[in-house]
């Protein structure tokens, strides 16, 4: 029988006090009873609302109807036919505009809790499953991925699948791009990504870390060892700055820089020595998922105070509503209209304060949010001992400027078409390099697409 109520099954927490000073995971996942109660709130529309709002095309409504008939393994075998990385789609992926907001249980309460679901099913296999991934035969043609964030990893996957033999290429030490780097071990446990890349390995995809492509090896290269095809996934890693005085002191950090200190290089922990700033009064300037991510981080790296400093209203901040609301009870100061004019400095050229302007909100402007207007004479001072700038980030220019016949529009971004195919012949691109900074869910369907592109670019070239 349906599950007629309004609201979810409500997620699991730490308590936001005890939380903030730890990097432990938020949310604690839902056992097999509230799974299998929030499944039975599905009514299995048969025009499946839902599943056009994911762009990995998970059959949604299937995989919830194995979890409330408590076949968890069937489910998860429902998901990944489609989507290659469950448990970090279950944490991260933007739902509430994609999939539940096609939900038409929204209409009259809250949409079907897919999100959770879905990392249930996904976490239930890696707790209780532990079957070899079987066998591909490989079809003898190799494609090399650049990047191994959630566009390269979902590309490399489905090519795999296919019995490519594919290779990807990262930067970093470690696999997972943004998904290691960018989003907090309390978001989104390094454990839970590392998982799903061994899953990829055994599948037969290679993974070579500490490869920066333009500097080790260029695209052209590639192709003369033989590779038959190229997916760009290399991201949108290139910080932002607003140009204003006092950028170049001491405390003053990119999110990217603050959280790759963080998450990647380990500073949470007392027994790595990675150099980052014990603060105690942060400003982060923005109002996006990474803003909210460096703010929480910063909490629980000791600070006092930690405030949210963005130019617009709460109500056209673009983070998540949830990470809103999380840094709300964890204690993280929002000064919204605000915008900042300066950083100032003190001894030994470090920050001491930073300058913020009040805003109005005017008219729309081509984003269709009310533009941010400044009121003369109501500048003031935030003492601060350190400034987070989260104001987006760009594609790094090193490949297409080592790339021959690689084109890019006027914000660095690679130009690619439907397919995912640049203007480049056998260069497919996709995700953030292409977009500018994204979802992951977003950056995964694109990779989805390249892969398809790419099999049927290499069959018709061998035919």
């Amino acid at each position: 029988m349906a599950n007629l109520s309004l609201t979810k099954v409500p997620m699991p927490e730490q308590e936001p006090n005890v939380r903030n000073r730890n990097f432990d995971e938020v949310a604690l996942g839902y056992t097999e009873e509230m799974a299998k109660e929030e499944a039975t709130r599905c009514l299995n529309c048969k025009n499946r609302p839902c599943v056009s709002g994911c762009p990995v095309n998970v059959r949604i409504p299937d995989f919830i109807a194995q979890v409330a008939a408590g076949n968890f393994e069937e489910a998860y075998k429902i998901i990944t036919s489609t989507n290659c990385l469950p448990a970090v789609c279950g944490r991260v992926c933007t739902q509430e505009t994609q999939c539940e907001s096609k939900c038409v249980r929204g209409a009259k309460g809250e949409s079907v809790g897919i999100g959770r679901l879905e990392r249930f099913v996904a976490d239930y296999h890696m707790a209780h499953v532990s079957e070899p991934v079987p066998a591909i035969e490989k079809n003898g043609h190799r494609v090399a991925v650049i990047g191994s964030g959630p566009s390269g990893l979902t590309c490399a996957g489905d090519l795999a699948r296919l019995g490519y033999e594919v290779t990807i290429f990262e930067a970093f030490h470690k696999a997972g791009g943004v998904l290691v780097y960018g989003i907090p071990e309390f978001r989104l446990p390094k454990a839970i990504v590392q998982k799903e890349v061994d899953n990829l390995e055994a599948l037969g995809v290679e993974v070579r870390t500490n490869f920066v492509i333009g500097k080790t090896l260029t695209i052209d290269e590639l192709f003369e060892e033989g590779y038959e095809a190229v997916f760009i996934g290399s991201g949108a890693g290139l910080p932002s700055f607003m140009g204003i005085e006092g950028e170049s002191l001491i405390g003053v950090y990119s999110a990217n820089e603050y959280l790759t200190r963080v998450n990647l290089m380990k500073a949470y922990l007392d027994n790595y020595d990675t150099p980052i700033r014990k603060s105690q009064a942060v400003a982060v300037v923005g109002g996006g998922n990474v803003a909210m991510d460096a703010a929480r981080t910063a909490k629980r790296l000791g600070a006092e105070h930690v405030y949210i400093v963005y130019r617009r209203s709460e109500e056209e901040m673009p983070a998540r509503a949830e990470e809103v609301h999380h840094a709300k009870e964890e204690g993280i100061e929002f000064m919204c209209l605000n915008n900042p004019t300066r950083i100032l400095g003190g001894e030994n050229g470090e920050v001491r304060a930073i300058e913020v302007i009040s805003m109005e909100l005017g008219e729309p402007d081509a984003s269709g949010r009310r533009r941010p207007v400044a009121i003369p004479g109501s500048e003031h001072e935030i003492e601060v001992d350190t400034v987070v700038m989260s104001i987006g980030t760009s594609p790094n220019p090193l490949i297409r400027s080592t790339t021959e016949g690689l084109d890019a529009n006027s914000r660095g971004c690679l130009v690619a078409d439907e397919n995912m195919a640049t203007s480049r012949p056998g260069v497919y691109a996709g995700g953030d390099a292409v977009t500018g900074a994204a979802t992951v869910i977003l950056a995964m369907g694109a990779g989805k697409t390249a892969a398809v592109s790419i099999d049927k670019y290499i069959k018709e070239k061998n035919a």
